[in-house]
């Protein structure tokens, strides 16, 4: 039987995960030659190529997006192996790279990173925000945060509680267009919806009775930020759903006003995302144990 390459798997998944050779020889304290050699034994092997590489741009075969996932565990394996074999007293090292939403990480991830940078200052951070649905796989991220409902998937996932929706809209789109009392006549109104969901213009609530009631709406605005709604949602433009930690503090100070309250938007669902193996370097599980301690949802 012959022995898999796991030193070529091993820079391949940090080559994905830097998105550059040089990156990746930088940070494993190797020579470019070296990356590159790795790289190129394990297309021969596999007989496929890895990556399409032109003089400016690196991008994974679809080949390679399919095995990036297997190289990642075999990387994040043999690191956590390692951290395993040390002293419970030697001090968190290492980078860990986290995805999570743009406005949520803002708010309550980032400062919690503040905290946990300052606990253990031998661990570094990579935060990526987004709101778009990213491939943390293909990006090399060690985990992701992420508000949604979690579809089938190899990944793992972590739900650490709820975010509640609010029904919002101003007091002064109120007045001009009348409050509605039942989702049905959100038909007659103007919204702002959400892109990054399956169906924008789709809303969906339960009520009194278990009722469950589905609504198409007028998206008088569409857009794939819950922040960058707020603006138009203050200036009176339209009725908006949006997490509590986006309106919250606007609700607070009477500049929002919540309406059907008798019937509620199904909660978003909190989840720390992992791949799937159980192997975790220690970093990896502190920084995530913080948050889910943490987090505040």
């Amino acid at each position: 039987m012959r022995l898999p390459d796991l030193e070529a798997w091993a820079i391949f998944a940090a080559v994905v995960e830097h998105r550059s050779f040089t990156d990746a020889a930088k940070a494993l304290s190797v020579s470019k030659a070296t990356v590159s050699k790795a790289v190129t034994r394990l297309e021969q092997h596999l007989e496929t190529s890895l990556f399409n590489r032109t003089s400016r741009r690196l991008a994974l075969t679809e080949s390679g997006k399919r095995l990036a996932e297997h190289a990642a565990r075999i990387l994040a394996e043999g690191q956590a192996a390692e951290e395993a074999a040390r002293q419970d007293t030697e001090e968190l090292s290492g980078t860990v790279r986290l995805g999570a939403p743009m406005t949520f990480g803002l708010l309550r991830v980032a400062p919690l990173i503040a905290q946990f940078t300052k606990q253990h200052p031998g661990v570094d951070v990579f935060l990526h925000l987004s709101d778009a649905l990213i491939d943390m796989i293909e990006m090399g991220l060690d985990a992701t945060i992420r508000i949604a409902d979690m579809p089938d998937s190899s990944l793992r996932a972590r739900r650490l509680g709820d975010v509640r929706v609010h029904l919002v809209a101003s007091p002064n789109y109120l007045e001009e267009r009348g409050r509605p009392v039942h989702p049905a006549d959100l038909s007659d109104h103007d919204c702002l919806c959400y892109s990054n969901v399956t169906t924008p213009d789709v809303w969906r609530f339960s009520g009194p009775g278990e009722q469950n009631v589905a609504v198409q709406v007028r998206a008088r605005m569409t857009v794939n930020s819950g922040d960058a709604m707020l603006p138009a949602l203050l200036a009176g433009v339209g009725i908006a759903r949006l997490p509590d930690f986006i309106v919250g503090e606007a609700m607070a100070a009477g500049d929002l006003e919540e309406i059907l309250i008798d019937w509620r938007a199904p909660p978003l669902g909190l989840h720390l995302v992992t791949p799937p193996s159980r192997l975790r370097p220690a970093r990896v599980d502190a920084l995530l144990d913080f948050i889910a301690a943490n987090h505040g949802c």
